[in-house]
């Protein structure tokens, strides 16, 4: 039996949407990119890495309270002005069909109230008892790569044709880091792209050397707060002047593994409702992509 296979389905169907001209349409005019993008996504997926299990994780809340309340600035300059996530209108438009898609497909759909899909993902990578790869162009889930169960990232950044397999070894090649450090890295230089700003004027390189020399955030601040040596350049005294940051951004950059996601099978083959798969393209013109996902998902 094939690994589960995790879809990080916000990050493929934006993807799918900057990714494919926006001149496939349906025969209303309705735009179509990111549905036929994300079918032909899956359709590959599902025929290169033969999963036993595949379940597409979904943000119920893109911007949990609880990581706001620890830093408000995360996500804020993705708010749009009437409140929600600011998302291209044409891309809004096509979310519901995705969804109303997949089920047709079989396609398994899991989320939880108050999480994103990282901790869906997080939560789900946790109870399961077998290998697990995770399809994102999102970097920060490269905190749950662990090669003993294996436990490993399809990064889609490049795009489907230069696929990267992302493990342990991958996450030290790239950021000279242990391979399970991604997380404490990750707090220590931020992320603009999340509003996380990290420690003032400690970027890539000193990250990563306050990583190797103690090994996690706790341990850093352990050693700020026992005095200890150690510490490269200039940074005890940017460590400590961010100290307040320190203590609240573990829990904003950790998926969350225990999040309430109700349990989904996702077993493959997939079980589709073939009568409203065939009106679901004719109404919106998915032609040959929707075929092959759902050849892919049958098995066929």
């Amino acid at each position: 039996m094939g690994p589960l296979l995790l879809l990080d389905s916000a990050s493929l169907y934006f993807r799918a949407f900057y990714g494919v001209p926006d001149t496939l349409t349906a025969p209303d005019g309705t735009p179509v990119n990111a549905v036929r993008g994300l079918l032909d996504m899956i359709t590959r997926l599902v025929r290169a890495r033969e999963p036993g299990q595949l379940v597409a994780c979904w943000d119920v809340s893109w911007r949990p309270e609880f990581r706001v309340a620890a830093i408000p600035s995360y996500k804020a300059h993705r708010v749009a002005p009437a409140g929600g996530e600011e998302v291209p209108a044409a891309l809004a438009r096509q979310v519901p069909v995705i969804e109303e898609i997949l089920a047709a497909l079989g396609v398994a759909v899991a989320g939880a109230e108050g999480y994103e899909a990282d901790d869906v993902i997080g939560t789900l990578t946790a109870r399961a008892a077998g290998p697990v790869e995770i399809a994102t162009g999102d970097r920060d889930l490269f905190q749950l790569v662990d090669d003993d169960r294996p436990v490993r990232i399809i990064y889609t950044a490049r795009g489907l044709a230069k696929l990267e397999i992302v493990d342990e070894a991958a996450v030290t090649a790239r950021y000279h880091i242990p391979g399970r450090a991604y997380a404490d890295f990750a707090v220590l230089r931020g992320d603009p792209s999340d509003g996380l700003p990290g420690v003032a004027g400690v970027g890539d390189k000193t990250a990563a050397e306050l990583i190797r020399a103690f090994g996690s955030v706790d341990a850093i601040i352990a050693a700020l707060d026992a005095g200890h040596g150690g510490f490269p350049g200039s940074s005890r005294r940017k460590l400590a002047a961010d100290r307040d940051y320190l203590a609240v951004a573990p829990a904003v950059v950790r998926v969350a593994t225990d999040a309430p996601v109700p349990a989904a099978a996702g077993a493959l083959p997939a079980t589709s409702d073939p009568g409203r798969l065939a009106a679901l393209g004719e109404r919106w013109g998915l032609g040959s992509s929707l075929g092959r996902a759902a050849a892919a998902l049958a098995g066929e």
